[in-house]
């Protein structure tokens, strides 16, 4: 008998289904010489600091570090699952083969792997890995079963993530807690990623109170209904700088921003009554790419931006979505498709039905293939996420998972269409000032306009309706709630068009001083706060360069919600609106850890590079945790021995 252990019930059955095992019994569901049975996620865990030794039980500093000799797993304390357990273990004892059928991820791979050890099993072990639930795909995924093997740097990077994450938790926690709580039963809860997340929100907020605004003025003035802004002086004539200088009058500079209102007003006295002149017009023409294809975090982001999802949510509903065999994995961390991928691209559109008016085009001719959306390079364990081609019509979905599934599917088909095209233009001005006492003539002013123009929407038909005016084209608008449009976040594109300008025209003008103040830093929003931990805490809009430090971001796209959730019940960040901000008990937490190694992004992201290398092959299992040991044990001497 072959038995197959899946990571949820649900996941179990349509697997059961596919294989014709329809005989259901307590636990596992049996057939055409299959048994298909399930966990519930994790059935077990490392022990705990106890199970090890009495002695470690109370928090004693003097027992600090805790290192076991040999880590070691046990169920966790739950009658459901310790049921379950045992009908896994029974059916393992008797097994010819086993097919670990868990999700195909690093997480997926440990769960399985610790009850497969847990329950003693001996026989040969083989590896489902499938991207979606489809029937097509699980049947191909059993005709191309792996040895369990294959994946054996993904169980020991998983394994590392696991023992780190006790390690640092547990000597951490009753570190900071024994030597700096200030009231009884109180825990200062530390962790080898919450912390370094937490103190990203406590940097940002302590940034933001510290600020100190600072007044300023901008000069802006309205030619022909548009908006110029001064962008600076003109100071090509030396001749005129050498009068003024004669003069005894220190030339001023403006360039855009005024920080004094007497020189503010001083220029938009100069200019008022004087003729605004056009000097010069460029036009740029440019292709814009369609938007990539989600990863988690940017899948994570995008809804949080759209509907004020937060990054747990939206987990939830696209694993929900790919249970529901609508979308592929979820928990992945590449934009990329494999090159495998392309031959089904056909048959995934026609899938998409409720889409058929944007799909229909496509179909009728072969599908484009960019390098920017398949690379075999930049795919590992998996692709980005994508719909699987069944029609989404036949789903039972909730409002939200709508939502989520149609980022996707908008997404995926608008990689098949072509570059928008557009024209950027900036018109350049300036306006001769009246000169003040002594000067023969008055400073020159320049200012500038942009504007962008829609020549061809290309992918931009996919996320809303556009419509060809004199050979422009415009997004239609619509009344819509703020929180039930589909388009919603496309409107910061609307393309700002400039009326047609001739070089050497000039006319009158309306000149404005508008007094500003400078903006402190905005606090994190869960999209922003994704992006950080990506990054490692740098601030980057660059697509490609954001890839290359996914390596070193901190957590993993899986994980990354989950952190930000326990910040939240444990009391250390609040969320108003959509911004977080840290509360006191967060503050004073980081306040006290004097220790680098705990609360920086980068160097905890060079941990996460490091497992990713077990994973790869690149870097010894063993070489991490001695690594982490002497890392705990080194924080434990550094704060035992400091004097506050």
């Amino acid at each position: 008998m072959i038995v197959c252990i899946a990571e949820k019930p649900s996941v179990a059955r349509e697997i059961a289904r596919v294989l014709g095992a329809n005989s259901s019994h307590d636990g596992y569901i049996e057939g055409n010489g299959y048994q298909v049975t399930w966990t519930f996620g994790h059935l077990c865990t490392l022990k705990e600091p106890h199970d090890y030794s009495d002695a470690w039980k109370a928090w004693s500093l003097s027992r600090l570090p805790l290192i076991p000799q040999r880590f070691g797993i046990k169920l966790i304390d739950n009658q459901t699952y310790e049921k379950q357990f045992h009908i896994i273990e029974t059916l393992m004892q008797k097994a010819d083969s086993i097919v670990n059928c868990g999700d195909a991820g690093q997480e997926g791979e440990l769960i399985q792997r610790w009850v497969m050890q847990k329950a003693r099993a001996t026989c040969p072990v083989r590896r489902l890995w499938v991207s979606s639930l489809t029937e097509e795909a699980i049947r191909e995924g059993f005709q191309n079963l792996k040895p369990q093997d294959d994946y054996q740097s993904l169980y020991e990077a998983g394994l590392c993530r696991a023992i780190g994450d006790w390690l640092l938790g547990m000597n951490a926690t009753r570190l900071y807690t024994l030597k700096y709580r200030t009231e009884r039963g109180q825990v200062l809860s530390i962790g080898r990623v919450q912390t370094p997340t937490l103190a990203l929100i406590v940097k940002r907020q302590q940034e933001i109170d510290s600020f100190k605004p600072e007044q300023y003025w901008v000069l802006s003035t309205v030619y022909r209904d548009t908006l110029f802004t001064l962008q600076g002086n003109d100071d090509d004539n030396d001749d005129e700088a050498a009068d003024n200088n004669a003069a005894g009058k220190e030339k001023r500079s403006l360039k855009g921003r005024i920080t004094s209102e007497e020189d503010g007003r001083r220029a938009l006295q100069a200019i008022s009554g004087q003729d605004f002149e056009v000097t010069s017009i460029a036009k740029k023409a440019g292709n814009e790419a369609p938007p990539r294809l989600f990863d988690l975090t940017s899948l994570q982001v995008e809804c949080n931006k759209k509907y004020s999802f937060s990054a747990d949510e939206t987990l939830k509903y696209i694993q929900s979505l790919y249970e529901k065999k609508l979308t592929t994995y979820p928990r992945v961390d590449t934009t990329f498709l494999s090159d495998d991928i392309y031959p089904k691209c056909p048959n995934i559109l026609k899938g998409l039905l409720p889409y058929a008016p944007l799909t229909a085009p496509l179909l009728e001719k072969k599908l484009p293939k960019s390098k920017k959306v398949f690379d075999n390079s930049k795919v590992t364990d998996h692709h980005a996420i994508i719909p699987t081609g069944e029609n989404p019509s036949n789903g039972d979905l909730t409002i939200n998972e709508k939502r989520v599934y149609d980022l996707v599917a908008r997404h995926f088909i608008a990689v098949f269409y072509p570059d928008c095209k557009v024209s950027t233009t900036t018109v350049t001005g300036r306006v001769d000032g009246k000169p003040d006492e002594g000067q023969k003539k008055g400073e020159r002013l320049t200012f500038k306009a942009s504007g962008k123009q829609i020549l061809d929407p290309g992918w931009r038909v996919c996320f809303g309706k556009w419509i060809e005016t004199a050979g422009s084209w415009h997004q239609e608008k619509k009344a819509v709630r703020d929180d039930d449009d589909a388009d919603k976040g496309d409107r910061k594109d609307d393309d700002k068009m400039l009326p047609a300008f001739e070089k050497g025209e000039r006319g009158p003008h309306t000149p404005t001083l508008t007094e500003k103040w400078t903006t402190p830093p905005k606090p994190y929003t869960e999209a922003t706060l994704l992006r950080a931990m990506e990054t490692a805490g740098r601030l980057v809009d660059n697509d490609e360069l954001r890839d290359a430090l996914k390596e070193n971001g901190i957590g993993r796209p899986s994980t990354r919600a989950a952190i930000i959730e326990t910040l939240f019940k444990r009391g250390y960040i609040t969320k108003a609106r959509k911004s977080l901000s840290a509360t006191p008990t967060g503050i004073n937490l980081i306040a006290l850890i004097h220790n680098e190694l705990l609360k920086s992004a980068e160097l905890t992201g060079q941990w996460e590079k490091k497992l990713r290398d077990i994973e790869a092959h690149r870097y010894s299992a063993a070489q991490f945790i001695d690594e982490l040991k002497q890392m705990v044990s080194q924080i434990v001497f550094d704060v035992m021995n400091r004097r506050d």
